[in-house]
Protein backbone atom coordinates (compact mmCIF):
# COMPACT_ATOMS: atom_id res chain seq x y z
CA UNK A 1 0.00 0.00 0.00
CA UNK A 2 1.50 3.30 -1.05
CA UNK A 3 1.95 5.92 1.68
CA UNK A 4 -0.50 8.78 1.73
CA UNK A 5 0.47 12.39 1.05
CA UNK A 6 2.72 14.02 3.63
CA UNK A 7 0.90 16.08 6.25
CA UNK A 8 0.54 19.76 5.46
CA UNK A 9 3.09 21.91 7.28
CA UNK A 10 1.76 23.73 10.31
CA UNK A 11 0.81 27.33 9.59
CA UNK A 12 3.30 29.78 11.07
CA UNK A 13 0.77 31.59 13.26
CA UNK A 14 -1.57 28.71 14.02
CA UNK A 15 -2.95 29.02 17.53
CA UNK A 16 -2.30 32.76 17.80
CA UNK A 17 -4.98 35.46 17.92
CA UNK A 18 -4.69 39.02 16.61
CA UNK A 19 -7.01 42.03 16.82
CA UNK A 20 -6.48 44.68 14.14
CA UNK A 21 -8.32 48.01 14.27
CA UNK A 22 -9.27 49.78 11.05
CA UNK A 23 -9.18 46.45 9.20
CA UNK A 24 -11.78 47.18 6.52
CA UNK A 25 -9.23 48.94 4.25
CA UNK A 26 -5.63 50.01 3.83
CA UNK A 27 -2.85 48.68 6.01
CA UNK A 28 -5.30 47.05 8.42
CA UNK A 29 -6.91 45.01 5.68
CA UNK A 30 -3.53 43.98 4.24
CA UNK A 31 -2.41 42.91 7.71
CA UNK A 32 -5.58 40.91 8.36
CA UNK A 33 -5.23 39.11 5.03
CA UNK A 34 -1.58 38.24 5.68
CA UNK A 35 -2.20 37.07 9.25
CA UNK A 36 -5.14 34.89 8.21
CA UNK A 37 -3.10 33.37 5.38
CA UNK A 38 -0.49 32.39 7.97
CA UNK A 39 -3.05 30.55 10.06
CA UNK A 40 -3.86 33.13 12.74
CA UNK A 41 -7.26 33.84 14.21
CA UNK A 42 -7.95 37.47 13.31
CA UNK A 43 -10.51 39.86 14.77
CA UNK A 44 -11.15 42.65 12.27
CA UNK A 45 -12.34 45.72 14.16
CA UNK A 46 -14.11 48.59 12.45
CA UNK A 47 -17.10 50.92 12.50
CA UNK A 48 -19.22 49.20 9.85
CA UNK A 49 -20.08 45.53 9.55
CA UNK A 50 -21.44 46.24 6.07
CA UNK A 51 -18.06 47.58 4.90
CA UNK A 52 -16.20 44.79 6.66
CA UNK A 53 -18.29 41.96 5.20
CA UNK A 54 -16.59 41.95 1.75
CA UNK A 55 -13.18 41.81 3.46
CA UNK A 56 -14.19 38.80 5.55
CA UNK A 57 -15.70 37.09 2.50
CA UNK A 58 -12.57 37.66 0.42
CA UNK A 59 -10.29 36.28 3.15
CA UNK A 60 -12.49 33.19 3.48
CA UNK A 61 -12.54 32.75 -0.30
CA UNK A 62 -8.75 32.85 -0.46
CA UNK A 63 -8.23 30.69 2.62
CA UNK A 64 -11.26 28.47 3.30
CA UNK A 65 -11.57 27.77 6.98
CA UNK A 66 -9.89 31.03 7.99
CA UNK A 67 -10.72 32.04 11.55
CA UNK A 68 -11.74 35.65 10.93
CA UNK A 69 -14.49 37.63 12.63
CA UNK A 70 -15.87 41.14 12.92
CA UNK A 71 -15.80 43.37 16.00
CA UNK A 72 -17.80 46.59 15.97
CA UNK A 73 -15.50 49.37 17.19
CA UNK A 74 -15.83 53.10 16.65
CA UNK A 75 -12.70 54.55 18.24
CA UNK A 76 -14.15 58.06 18.11
CA UNK A 77 -17.05 57.05 20.39
CA UNK A 78 -16.01 56.05 23.90
CA UNK A 79 -19.22 54.10 24.55
CA UNK A 80 -18.47 51.99 21.47
CA UNK A 81 -14.91 51.46 22.70
CA UNK A 82 -16.22 50.17 26.04
CA UNK A 83 -18.74 47.84 24.39
CA UNK A 84 -16.07 46.41 22.11
CA UNK A 85 -13.68 45.86 25.01
CA UNK A 86 -16.44 44.16 27.02
CA UNK A 87 -17.06 41.81 24.07
CA UNK A 88 -13.36 40.91 23.85
CA UNK A 89 -13.12 40.22 27.59
CA UNK A 90 -16.39 38.28 27.71
CA UNK A 91 -15.37 36.10 24.76
CA UNK A 92 -13.07 34.09 26.99
CA UNK A 93 -10.63 33.16 24.26
CA UNK A 94 -7.00 34.28 24.41
CA UNK A 95 -5.71 37.33 22.54
CA UNK A 96 -2.02 37.49 21.72
CA UNK A 97 -1.62 40.73 19.78
CA UNK A 98 -3.45 44.06 19.56
CA UNK A 99 -2.62 46.22 16.55
CA UNK A 100 -3.75 49.82 17.01
CA UNK A 101 -3.82 50.65 13.31
CA UNK A 102 -6.92 52.80 12.70
CA UNK A 103 -6.29 56.49 12.13
CA UNK A 104 -7.38 59.59 10.29
CA UNK A 105 -5.88 62.90 9.16
CA UNK A 106 -7.13 66.30 8.03
CA UNK A 107 -10.49 66.13 9.76
CA UNK A 108 -12.89 69.02 10.37
CA UNK A 109 -15.24 67.49 12.89
CA UNK A 110 -15.86 66.61 16.51
CA UNK A 111 -16.30 63.11 17.89
CA UNK A 112 -19.56 62.12 19.56
CA UNK A 113 -17.85 62.86 22.88
CA UNK A 114 -16.93 66.38 21.65
CA UNK A 115 -13.21 65.81 21.15
CA UNK A 116 -11.37 66.89 18.01
CA UNK A 117 -11.95 63.91 15.69
CA UNK A 118 -8.27 63.42 14.82
CA UNK A 119 -7.26 63.24 18.50
CA UNK A 120 -10.25 61.04 19.39
CA UNK A 121 -9.57 58.52 16.63
CA UNK A 122 -5.78 58.45 16.68
CA UNK A 123 -5.11 58.59 20.41
CA UNK A 124 -7.95 58.84 22.94
CA UNK A 125 -10.00 55.89 21.62
CA UNK A 126 -6.99 53.55 21.15
CA UNK A 127 -5.68 54.52 24.60
CA UNK A 128 -8.96 53.55 26.26
CA UNK A 129 -9.39 50.35 24.23
CA UNK A 130 -5.84 49.22 25.02
CA UNK A 131 -6.36 49.94 28.72
CA UNK A 132 -9.62 48.02 28.87
CA UNK A 133 -8.45 44.85 27.09
CA UNK A 134 -5.03 44.77 28.73
CA UNK A 135 -6.05 41.93 31.10
CA UNK A 136 -6.54 39.47 28.23
CA UNK A 137 -3.20 40.46 26.67
CA UNK A 138 -1.40 39.96 29.98
CA UNK A 139 -2.76 36.41 30.06
CA UNK A 140 -1.21 35.56 26.67
CA UNK A 141 1.95 33.48 26.43
CA UNK A 142 3.65 36.52 24.90
CA UNK A 143 1.27 39.42 24.37
CA UNK A 144 2.08 42.33 22.10
CA UNK A 145 0.69 45.83 21.59
CA UNK A 146 1.59 47.41 18.27
CA UNK A 147 0.90 51.12 17.69
CA UNK A 148 0.98 52.18 14.04
CA UNK A 149 2.50 55.65 14.29
CA UNK A 150 4.23 57.65 11.54
CA UNK A 151 7.50 59.36 10.73
CA UNK A 152 5.38 62.50 10.93
CA UNK A 153 5.89 62.28 14.69
CA UNK A 154 9.51 63.33 14.12
CA UNK A 155 8.21 66.78 13.12
CA UNK A 156 5.66 67.14 15.91
CA UNK A 157 5.75 70.36 17.94
CA UNK A 158 5.47 70.33 21.74
CA UNK A 159 2.03 69.05 22.73
CA UNK A 160 -0.73 71.63 23.19
CA UNK A 161 -2.68 69.94 25.97
CA UNK A 162 -5.82 71.95 25.21
CA UNK A 163 -6.29 69.72 22.17
CA UNK A 164 -7.16 66.82 24.47
CA UNK A 165 -10.03 68.81 25.95
CA UNK A 166 -13.64 68.58 24.84
CA UNK A 167 -14.62 71.35 22.45
CA UNK A 168 -17.72 73.32 21.49
CA UNK A 169 -16.70 74.05 17.89
CA UNK A 170 -15.02 71.95 15.26
CA UNK A 171 -11.74 72.94 13.63
CA UNK A 172 -9.70 71.75 10.68
CA UNK A 173 -6.86 69.58 11.91
CA UNK A 174 -3.69 69.97 9.89
CA UNK A 175 -0.37 68.19 9.52
CA UNK A 176 0.83 69.34 12.95
CA UNK A 177 -2.22 67.80 14.61
CA UNK A 178 -1.62 64.52 12.81
CA UNK A 179 2.06 64.64 13.80
CA UNK A 180 1.18 65.25 17.45
CA UNK A 181 -1.24 62.30 17.53
CA UNK A 182 1.47 60.10 16.03
CA UNK A 183 3.89 61.35 18.70
CA UNK A 184 1.24 60.36 21.24
CA UNK A 185 1.22 56.85 19.74
CA UNK A 186 4.96 56.51 20.35
CA UNK A 187 4.75 57.98 23.86
CA UNK A 188 1.88 55.60 24.61
CA UNK A 189 3.87 52.55 23.48
CA UNK A 190 6.90 53.58 25.53
CA UNK A 191 4.85 54.29 28.66
CA UNK A 192 3.02 50.98 28.23
CA UNK A 193 6.40 49.24 28.12
CA UNK A 194 7.31 50.81 31.46
CA UNK A 195 3.96 49.98 33.07
CA UNK A 196 3.94 46.42 31.73
CA UNK A 197 7.49 45.68 32.81
CA UNK A 198 7.49 42.35 34.59
CA UNK A 199 4.63 40.96 32.47
CA UNK A 200 4.89 38.94 29.25
CA UNK A 201 3.49 41.85 27.17
CA UNK A 202 5.80 43.85 24.89
CA UNK A 203 5.00 47.03 22.99
CA UNK A 204 6.11 48.65 19.74
CA UNK A 205 5.50 51.81 17.72
CA UNK A 206 6.34 52.09 14.05
CA UNK A 207 6.30 54.03 10.80
CA UNK A 208 4.66 51.97 8.02
CA UNK A 209 5.86 54.26 5.24
CA UNK A 210 3.83 56.77 3.27
CA UNK A 211 0.97 54.49 2.26
CA UNK A 212 -2.03 54.83 -0.08
CA UNK A 213 -4.40 54.05 2.77
CA UNK A 214 -7.82 55.39 3.74
CA UNK A 215 -6.28 57.56 6.47
CA UNK A 216 -6.38 60.45 3.98
CA UNK A 217 -10.15 60.15 3.46
CA UNK A 218 -10.92 63.50 5.13
CA UNK A 219 -8.78 65.44 2.65
CA UNK A 220 -10.29 66.90 -0.57
CA UNK A 221 -10.40 64.19 -3.24
CA UNK A 222 -8.10 65.93 -5.77
CA UNK A 223 -5.43 66.26 -3.07
CA UNK A 224 -5.89 62.60 -2.12
CA UNK A 225 -5.30 61.52 -5.73
CA UNK A 226 -2.12 63.57 -6.06
CA UNK A 227 -0.67 62.37 -2.75
CA UNK A 228 -1.38 58.71 -3.49
CA UNK A 229 0.60 58.85 -6.73
CA UNK A 230 3.77 58.96 -4.62
CA UNK A 231 2.81 56.45 -1.92
CA UNK A 232 3.41 52.77 -1.15
CA UNK A 233 0.85 50.03 -1.62
CA UNK A 234 -1.05 48.84 1.44
CA UNK A 235 0.75 45.50 1.25
CA UNK A 236 4.13 47.24 1.39
CA UNK A 237 2.89 49.41 4.24
CA UNK A 238 1.85 46.33 6.22
CA UNK A 239 5.37 44.86 6.31
CA UNK A 240 6.69 46.74 9.33
CA UNK A 241 3.48 46.36 11.38
CA UNK A 242 3.54 42.61 10.61
CA UNK A 243 7.19 42.46 11.65
CA UNK A 244 6.43 44.10 15.00
CA UNK A 245 3.38 41.89 15.52
CA UNK A 246 5.02 38.54 14.72
CA UNK A 247 8.84 38.59 14.63
CA UNK A 248 10.20 36.10 17.20
CA UNK A 249 13.36 38.15 17.70
CA UNK A 250 11.30 41.04 19.13
CA UNK A 251 9.81 38.97 21.95
CA UNK A 252 12.44 40.19 24.44
CA UNK A 253 12.42 43.92 23.57
CA UNK A 254 9.75 46.49 24.33
CA UNK A 255 8.96 50.17 23.92
CA UNK A 256 11.02 50.64 20.75
CA UNK A 257 10.23 52.48 17.51
CA UNK A 258 10.64 50.82 14.08
CA UNK A 259 10.91 51.87 10.45
CA UNK A 260 11.47 49.51 7.49
CA UNK A 261 11.39 46.58 9.93
CA UNK A 262 14.38 47.93 11.84
CA UNK A 263 14.68 49.85 15.08
CA UNK A 264 14.99 53.57 14.38
CA UNK A 265 15.46 56.77 16.40
CA UNK A 266 12.26 58.48 17.52
CA UNK A 267 11.52 62.12 18.23
CA UNK A 268 13.48 63.14 21.37
CA UNK A 269 10.14 64.21 22.86
CA UNK A 270 9.07 60.56 22.71
CA UNK A 271 12.01 59.57 24.89
CA UNK A 272 10.89 61.79 27.78
CA UNK A 273 9.27 59.56 30.45
CA UNK A 274 7.91 62.62 32.27
CA UNK A 275 6.07 63.72 29.12
CA UNK A 276 4.77 60.18 28.59
CA UNK A 277 3.44 60.04 32.15
CA UNK A 278 1.78 63.44 31.72
CA UNK A 279 0.15 62.31 28.48
CA UNK A 280 -1.18 59.25 30.30
CA UNK A 281 -2.64 61.33 33.13
CA UNK A 282 -4.13 63.97 30.81
CA UNK A 283 -5.70 61.31 28.58
CA UNK A 284 -7.29 59.66 31.58
CA UNK A 285 -8.63 63.08 32.64
CA UNK A 286 -10.01 63.68 29.14
CA UNK A 287 -11.85 60.36 29.20
CA UNK A 288 -13.19 61.11 32.68
CA UNK A 289 -14.45 64.50 31.45
CA UNK A 290 -16.61 62.66 28.93
CA UNK A 291 -18.25 60.65 31.66
CA UNK A 292 -15.98 57.61 31.75
CA UNK A 293 -13.12 56.20 33.76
Amino acid sequence: MSPGPPPAPASRLSGQSFLVTGANSGIGRAMAEALAADGARVILAGRSEERMRPVLEEIRRRDPGSAVEFLHLDLAHLASVRRAAEAVLADGRPLDVLVNNAGVAGTNALSRDKFDLTYATNHIGPFLFTTLIRPVLVQAAQGRIVNVSSAAHLRAPPIDWSLLERRAARRRSGFQDYAVTKLMNVLHAKELARRLSGTRVTTYALHPGAVRSNIWRALPRPLQWVLKLFMLSNEAGAKTPLYCATAPELSTVSGRYYDKSREAPSNPLADDPTLAAELWARTEAAIASAGGS
